[in-house]
């Protein structure tokens, strides 16, 4: 990482815009940046820091955003850090603006503006810088990422902090141990300490999880085996609870097989007893059945006897109704007869209550001759309901004509409105076409000056550019001259410096023995020699070529202002010497004029159509006038004839609805008339009809009743049986039957009858001797069953818990060796004879990677007195592997750092400092650092020890590296040329390079 220029502005002690060149200060390798105490020597380290990070060293955090901003600055100055450096071999430009609490553009009182960050990189290649990022996470990332290193490590390796790296030498190992966690990052190991912490736990939990759950079966087992099982006291967790579960479950399985044996034995003499008693039950239930069915049989049998004088009714009943069943069509007859005949006399009352009392009484006869006569009038009816149609259209038709009389009239008042105003609108509609003929006539010759007048624009804008060109071609011309004029004199000097120099030239090819060119002497005793300014042919050589191409460039030059001459002549013959701008107005005003005469000329065609429409108008008007007039007189002559013959027809109706109101209604009145009279006659016939065919009936009925031998025909009627009353006297006589059969065949059965002459069976007491052996079944299966499932059970629970213990033999031996690992690492186990943890065996092996480092420049500034070395020793309670001691050369013994003076710790610190730079370098991924700086501890050394640190400091520049030394100390000014001084006033402090070219 090399630093190139760091601009400040309205930052810390700063008020105004400050530069800070380090290309300038590290061409010198070693500068010193000094000046008044507060001046602020330490806000440019500060101001580099925030650059890269955002934030300023961690002493200093409360410097944080607005509380950076310089007190001196102006009201509306921002302020700003800009820093371009180049890391990882990209070129970069870094700038931030802290938040700015600014006054309102508006109004009073102040507003917050947010923090800026802009991150740029320059491209090589192209020659400009790009634009990467505005975001203030990703260029926080990208730098960090570049850098290799956070804010701590920065401010550690690059701001070397001599304070810090003093109390480093006299701190204990826990204070050393937090410095070089953040430097070196070592939060990693520590991860993995915690990391096998949390896996040891996590092995271990699930080791108790599986002893648990395999203790869980091991109760259930109990449950199942009951006092057959006994569990060791054991917790989970503890050594061989698996074996002992095991062997347990063992012995419970082969206990509950021996009583499942004794279960199977008991059920089959259950079995036997039971199967016993239920053939007894058997017997006595079919012994009860069959004296019970003997007696039901004989009480079945005295019922019968009882019901026999209601049988044979019921059989006298049944054959009267058969002789009846011959009657009834002949009363099915009759009843049809009769009913008919009462339809039919209600049929005539209801018709003829419906006549006039004029016709009630008369006969069918009577009655058709008036229906026929009422038909032939409503016939004659058809001439007078077209007379009144005929009327009815024409009342239709007279409105029509009063409905075209209005509509003509509205026609004739319209025309001679319009009409009214026809001379009006025609001289409108001319002039309207006269001033569109005129803007027309104006555009033509507007369009005649617009050429002419863009060319002399085009000219004039022509005219100013070649001017500009001419200019800067007459420049290119007299540079082009002057570079001549150059070359020329440059050739000229080579060639006379040759001239003078053409001894030595020639003498360089002289050999001894051969001629001389010029004088043809063999000899050569004293050649001239070439000096250090001698010029050759090759040189004179170049410098004519050189001075030719200047000519030839200083020709091309002049023709090209030749040609622009020319054409700046031709643009101002063109547009004449009026200025461009007053041309551009004159050509925009034309076309404004010429752009208008066309809107307005465009209205021509349709100020002709318009009149060309009105004049058809006009016309239309004229012929709509003339044919209402002639409609209007061929109106009055057709509504005379209508009224007349509406008089004809009103006379012919009056005479044909009679008192009816209408033709319709008198037809109606006729059709209703003739249809009674119609329907009433109808009537009569069919009731007389009835009446014969009722009388009929009744003599064939009495006819059947007599041959059926009933003495009436009501008789024969009361005999009959409807077919409900049929089927059940049917199904009584049926039952009686079936019953007397069925109580002659109980009796006759020999198994009955034998049963009746032995003892009363007595199927309960039977009943509770089965029940008894059932039960006793019943328990054995139940105890059988439970034998056998806790048999089950426990081969299930113990080939459960024997996968148990093979599925957690893995999580054992994982968690053993997590377990050791961890003790290992956190320094518990006896194979850490340090009782070093992790995080602390790695601090010490970068501590005496420090301590090597620092050695080889501490040995330089003590003159090789003092050595440092790293101690793996315990310091009381604290870790071990983190101390530190100083070896003294001239005593041979070592002894702790805090014994060292204020000088001695100086330069040791330094040397540690350095080493720690170069350590964390590597570490960090090799990043280059190229430029340092150190703050302060100067002013506690001698001169020679002065020396010494310096001329170290000094060889840092044989890795290209750039030292800054902050200090106050006068001497340094004498001893360091290049200086970076910060002047303190009352506006605010400046930065001053001086020493520098």
């Amino acid at each position: 990482m090399r630093l190139h220029r760091l601009d400040l502005t309205a930052f810390g002690p700063f008020g105004g815009s400050q530069r800070v060149d380090f290309d300038a200060l590290s061409a010198a390798g070693l500068f010193l940046l000094h000046g008044p105490t507060g001046a602020g020597k330490t806000s440019v380290l500060d101001a580099v820091c925030y650059a890269l990070y955002g934030a300023v060293p961690g002493a200093r955090q409360s410097g944080q955003g607005m509380n950076l901003r310089s007190d001196h600055a102006e009201t509306r100055t921002r302020t700003e850090v800009r820093l371009e450096l180049t890391v990882a071999g990209r070129r970069l430009e870094i700038t931030r603006q802290p938040p700015w609490e600014r006054p309102k553009l508006r109004g009073k009182g102040t507003t917050v503006d947010k923090a800026q960050t802009w991150l740029r990189e320059y491209d090589g290649p192209a020659g400009v810088w790009k634009d990467r990022s505005r975001s203030h996470q990703e260029i926080g990332e990208e730098i960090t990422q570049l850098l290799g290193m956070s804010r701590e490590q920065f401010c550690q390796v690059v701001l070397l902090p001599q304070g810090d790296f003093a109390r480093f030498l006299r701190a204990d190992a826990e204070a050393r141990g937090r410095l070089l966690g953040r430097l070196f990052d070592t939060q990693r190991f520590a991860d993995v300490e915690k990391r096998l912490a949390e896996r040891r736990r996590a092995t271990e939990a699930r080791v108790r999880e599986g002893d648990a759950a395999l203790l869980a079966d091991a109760h259930r087992m109990q449950q199942e085996a009951g006092d057959a099982m006994e569990l060791p006291e054991l917790a989970p967790g503890d050594p061989g609870l698996a074996a002992a579960v095991l062997a347990a479950a063992a012995v419970a399985r082969s206990t509950a097989r021996e009583r499942l044996t004794v279960a199977h034995c008991r059920l089959g003499a259950a079995e036997s007893a039971h199967a016993t008693a239920q053939e007894a039950l058997r017997d006595a239930r079919e012994l009860a059945r069959l004296q019970s069915r003997f007696a039901e049989a004989r009480q079945r049998a005295e019922r019968l006897q009882e019901r026999a004088g209601a049988h044979r009714e019921a059989q006298r009943r049944m054959e009267r109704a058969r002789k009846a069943e011959t009657v009834a069509p002949a009363l099915e007859l009759r009843e049809a007869a009769e009913a008919e005949h009462r339809r039919a006399a209600r049929a005539e009352s209801q018709a003829r209550a419906a006549l006039p009392g004029s016709r009630a009484d008369d006969g069918a006869s009577g009655l058709a001759a008036a229906a026929r006569r009422a038909a032939e009038e409503l016939g004659g009816l058809d001439a007078a309901r077209r007379a009144e149609q005929r009327l009815a259209d024409l009342s239709e038709e007279r409105a029509g004509l009063g409905r075209q009389e209005r509509a003509d009239e509205d026609v004739l008042r319209e025309a001679d409105a319009w009409l009214a105003d026809w001379d009006a609108t025609r001289a409108a509609l001319q002039a309207r076409i006269d001033a569109a003929q005129e803007a027309a006539t104006r555009a033509e010759q507007l369009a005649v000056q617009r050429d002419p007048m863009r060319r002399r624009l085009t000219a004039a804008r022509t005219r100013d550019e070649l001017a500009a060109d001419l200019e800067e071609a007459r420049r290119r011309a007299l540079a082009s001259e002057q570079r001549a004029l150059d070359a020329r004199a440059h050739w000229l000097d080579l060639k006379e410096q040759r001239l003078n120099g053409i001894a030595a030239e020639l003498a360089a090819h002289l050999t001894d023995g051969e001629p001389c060119a010029v004088c043809g002497a063999t000899e050569h005793p004293a050649p001239a020699r070439k000096d250090a300014g001698h010029v050759d042919r090759a040189a004179e050589d170049r410098a004519l070529a050189a001075h030719r191409r200047a000519e030839e460039e200083h020709g091309e030059e002049e023709r090209r202002l030749g040609v622009l001459r020319e054409a700046l002549a031709a643009a101002t013959a063109e547009a004449g010497d009026t200025p461009t701008a007053r041309l551009a107005a004159e050509a925009e005003e034309l076309e404004r004029d010429h752009a208008g005469a066309r809107r307005d000329a465009s209205a021509l065609h349709a100020a002709q159509e318009d009149l060309r429409h009105t004049e058809q108008e006009r016309e239309q008007r004229l012929a709509d006038r003339q044919q209402a007039a002639v409609r209007a007189a061929a109106r009055l002559t057709r509504r005379e004839s209508l009224e007349r013959e509406q008089a004809l027809l009103e006379a012919e109706l009056t005479q044909a609805r009679g008192a009816a109101e209408s033709v319709a209604a008198r037809a109606a009145q006729l059709e209703r008339e003739a249809a009674l009279l119609t329907r009433c006659a109808d009537a009569v016939r069919a009731a007389a009809d009835t009446a014969q065919r009722l009388k009929d009936a009744d003599a064939r009925l009495a006819d059947a009743a007599y041959r059926a031998g009933f003495e009436t025909p009501q008789a024969a009627a009361a005999a009959l049986l409807d077919a409900a009353a049929h089927r059940e006297l049917q199904h009584r006589l049926d039952a009686w039957q079936h019953e007397e059969a069925a109580v002659r065949a109980a009796l006759a059965e020999a198994d009955t009858a034998a049963a009746a002459q032995q003892a009363p069976a007595d199927p309960a007491a039977a009943e509770r001797t089965a029940q008894t052996a059932e039960r006793r079944l019943r328990e054995a299966a139940s105890a059988r069953d439970a034998a056998a499932r806790c048999c089950a059970e426990l081969d299930r629970l113990s080939a459960r818990a024997a996968a148990a213990v093979r599925g957690l033999a893995p999580v054992r031996e994982e968690y053993d060796r997590v377990a050791r690992l961890a003790a290992l690492t956190a320094g518990t186990s006896a194979d850490n004879e340090r009782r070093m943890r992790l995080e602390s065996y790695v601090l010490a092996a970068r501590l005496e990677q420090v301590a090597a480092a620092a050695t080889v420049r501490l040995q330089r500034m003590s003159s090789g007195r003092y050595t440092l070395v790293h101690s793996d020793d315990r310091t009381g309670r604290g870790r071990s592997g983190l101390g530190l001691h100083v070896v003294d050369a001239w005593t041979g013994r070592e002894r702790d750092t805090a014994t060292l003076s204020g000088g001695e710790t100086f330069f040791a610190s330094l040397a540690l400092a350095l080493g720690l730079a170069d350590v964390v370098t590597d570490e960090t991924g090799g990043v280059r650092l190229d430029t340092l700086f150190i703050d302060e501890g100067f002013g506690s050394l001698d001169d020679q020890t002065l020396d010494e640190v310096l001329d170290v400091l000094d060889s840092l520049r044989e890795r290209d590296r750039s030292v800054g030394i902050v200090s106050h100390v006068p001497d340094l000014r004498r001893r360091i040329h290049a200086q970076l001084e910060v002047v303190k006033g009352r506006s605010g402090s400046a930065l001053r390079l001086r020493g520098v070219g």
